[in-house]
């Protein structure tokens, strides 16, 4: 499977660890804009569902 990254606004390894942290552990939206924004990404909820949709 080639996915493409290709107009994203965000580098592909971000993209990448929050789908991850999703997937792995089912923290919701909101939890892991949190948690993203701890590691100094600030991105809205809205976007990760986008992604992970």
């Amino acid at each position: 499977m080639n996915i493409s990254f290709k107009g994203a606004h965000f580098p592909k390894e971000v993209i990448l660890y929050a789908v991850f942290l999703y997937l792995r552990y089912g923290d919701s939206y909101r939890d892991l804009e949190e948690i993203m924004a701890e590691r100094g990404v600030d991105l809205d909820h809205a976007t990760l569902n986008r992604w992970v949709s």
